[in-house]
Parts: C-alpha cells; structure tokens; sequence
C-alpha cells in the first residue's frame, strides 16, 4: 500500500513538475524581469545591477495621452474582433456537432489546416489580395469596375480588423465545440416533449449551455489581440498601428527597456481589470461553476 502511494507520488510528481518549471521559467520569471525593468530609471550599468526604484516611466507614459489613448482604441478593436470572430465561429462549431455527422472530424482537420502553415505568411497572403497590384484590385479593374487601384483596402485599421478575424476564427471555435458537444441530446429532446419549438430550445438549452465555450472563446481571442503588434505592422501600417507596436518600437528601435516594460505593465494590468470587469457583469463564473 505504502509502495503504491509512493508511486502514484513519484508519477504525480514527474507528469506536474516539468509544466511547472516550464511556466515558471518562461512565463513567470519574464514576467517578474519586465515588471523590475519598469522601475528601472534608465539603462546604465549592468541589466541585474542594483538601482533605486522608481515610477518615472509610468508617469511619463500617463503623462502623454497618445499611449493611453492608444491603449483604449486597440482595447475596442480587440473587443470587436473577439466579438465577430465569436459570432462567425458558433454557426461553424454548431454545424460540426449537430450536422457534420460522420464527416465532422474531416470538417474539423479542414479548419485546422491554416495551423500548419506561418503565422507571418497567412497575415501576407491578406497584404497581397489587398495591396494596390493584389487579387482584389486586379479582379476589380479586370471588371471594370474601377479605373485605378485602390488603396484604401490596405493600410487602415479596418484591414487589421479584418485580417485578425481571420486568424483567430479557427481558435474560437474549438472552445465553442467543445462545449456544444458536452449538450446532452436528451435535454432537447426534453424541451420538445414539453413543446419548445427548434428556435425556443436553441435559445433556452443550447445557447445557456455552451455560454462558458462562449466566453472562452470570447477571452481567447480579446487577451492576445490586444497585445497585438505583427499583423498591424504588416498590414496596418502607420495608419493600423495598436498598442503593441509602441511596446515593439521601445524594446527594439529606441532601445528604451524601462519605458517599454512600463507600457506592456499598463496593458498587462488593464487586461486583468477588463477580463474581471466582463466576468463580473456578465456573470459567466457562475456557468464555471455548475
């Protein structure tokens, strides 16, 4: 018996440590460094030398109001996509459960196919079907329906939104299937006995069911797209640019660490208080907690 339990011990043990230290590592220590960093006056002297603590960066970043301003117009685009990307995926996610049949797992491998291929080349195939020389405008002129390119479909916020719709539309909707698929049949067949028309039992049994997939797929979308910097940079340009960017530009153009940091603790800090915010109104916990 004690050998057991001194087994099951050793095998908890070699299955929880290794995730933990992976996390701690890559996760929580370059959390806690950047969080240093942001105290940090300036750079001189070593990176892990001693120096006095100071809130000069996060006063200069709320002294100029282009950062925070910033910071709530890539908040609002974030929550827009999060939100079309969410509506766009339950239609696919509730196909696949409820309709798909035998075919659902073949469904499912087409949508996970754009996993298999760059991240950075499937945000350029969208800047060459929206560039001045790319498809869209080449099948526009070819129609006639225009006399010259147009290049209002690129660099702009529109397109950033759009091409971010796009990449995140297969991550939400795995959390939405997995929740439809944990509906049991038995309770719309239930609903139907009691009289509940197809509408009525998707409203009142299918949709409060899968609201945690909903929320999860709403928060997996909206936490890293705030942060965004990539897709902007490369189809957004100067026009598209969100938070991220001015993050990218301190660590790597002006080599302003402190500042940096100071700015990813501000988004990092407003990120939680919105999650909690949108938890607490819209009262998903609850649906956790059943």
């Amino acid at each position: 018996m004690r050998r057991r339990r001194l087994g099951g011990r050793v095998a908890f043990l070699a299955l929880y440590l290794p995730p933990v230290v992976w996390l701690l590592l890559f996760l929580v220590v370059p959390l806690l460094l950047m969080a240093a960093f942001s105290f940090r006056p300036d750079l001189r002297g070593g990176l892990l030398d001693a120096f006095a603590p100071t809130l000069k960066q996060f006063a200069a970043v709320f002294a100029t109001e282009s950062y925070l301003r910033l910071l709530g117009l890539s908040a609002a685009m974030a929550f827009g996509v999060a939100c079309i990307a969410v509506v766009l995926a339950y239609p696919i996610a509730y196909y696949l459960v409820r309709h798909a049949g035998r075919r659902a797992g073949l469904y499912l491998l087409l949508l996970l196919v754009p996993f298999w291929t760059s991240y950075l080349l499937r945000v350029m195939a969208w800047k060459l079907m929206l560039g001045e020389e790319g498809v869209v405008n080449s099948l526009l002129m070819y129609l006639g329906w225009i006399s010259a390119p147009l290049d209002a479909l690129l660099y702009n916020r529109g397109t950033v939104v759009v091409t971010l719709v796009y990449v995140w539309i297969p991550f939400a909707v795995l959390p939405i299937l997995a929740a439809l698929s944990r509906v049991r049949p038995e309770l719309l067949d239930a609903a139907a006995d009691l009289g509940a028309s197809p509408a009525s039992q998707f409203r009142r049994v299918t949709l409060p069911l899968s609201l945690p997939g909903i929320a999860a797929a709403f928060f997996l979308v909206f936490i890293p797209t705030i942060g965004e910097y990539v897709t902007p940079s490369l189809v957004g340009g100067s026009g598209g640019s969100m938070y991220g960017n001015i993050i990218q530009d301190f660590f790597t153009k002006a080599v302003n660490w402190p500042l940096g940091s100071a700015l990813s603790m501000i988004m990092l800090v407003a990120t939680i208080v919105l999650v909690a915010i949108a938890l607490r109104v819209v009262g998903v916990g609850r649906f956790f907690r059943t």
